[in-house]
């Protein structure tokens, strides 16, 4: 398998789960706003929507979409626990977390990185994004993880995205409880992998 990622984008997030998922993968740098592969390829060609992540299975399949990627690398590796068992109210409570992470996080933080984003703009984004991690972090109380004490695929998009605060100036102090869970997920050695991978750490 082959992952097209940028550094920090949301495709580390199902970096960090192919690393957890200990399979064998490669990975492709895309330039996103050049559109074009580490390789020289038109990243347009592989995927169409022009934006990471993008996998590619064995057979030239390309898988994209952040959440349905992680689901699918987690069933390939059912002994990591990394997504709970089909059929189980666990397995959809992860889903459920999956997209309130991507639609309501993920999308939110999107008009602090836009250039054209209206100061307005940016004001509305941290509103939201105040209520949202509020929400996590009561959540997030008493807990290791999302789903208690086992890392799922939902820690690693969390993670993913709490991470881009730093590079808005979007202050998390006022949620000790996600300082620490960025701290305590970021310490696993699959994400320490994932990152230094990345050139995000040395």
């Amino acid at each position: 398998m082959k992952l097209y990622f940028s550094p920090g984008a949301c495709s580390l997030s199902p970096h960090i789960v192919l690393q957890e998922a200990g399979l064998d993968f490669t990975l492709e740098r895309v330039d996103i706003r050049a559109r074009q592969t580490a390789a020289g390829v038109d990243f347009l060609a592989i995927n169409s929507k022009g934006y990471v992540p993008a996998l590619e299975l064995k057979d030239g399949t390309m898988l994209t979409e952040g959440p349905a990627i992680v689901q699918f690398i987690a069933d390939l590796a059912p002994d990591r626990q990394l997504v709970p068992a089909h059929g189980t109210l666990e397995r959809y409570q992860v889903i459920e977390w999956l997209n309130f992470i991507a639609t309501e996080v993920h999308k939110s933080f999107g008009p602090l990185f836009r250039p054209t984003a209206t100061e307005d703009m940016k004001e509305a984004a941290r509103i939201n994004l105040n209520d949202r991690l509020g929400w996590i972090a009561e959540r997030l109380a008493g807990r290791d993880y999302v789903m208690g004490s086992q890392f799922t695929v939902a820690d690693a998009y969390l993670f993913t995205t709490l991470g881009w605060a730093a590079f808005v100036q979007f202050d998390l102090s006022p949620w000790p409880a996600l300082v620490a869970y960025r701290q305590r997920v970021g310490s696993r050695p699959a994400v320490q992998q994932a990152l230094r991978a990345e050139g995000l750490i040395k």
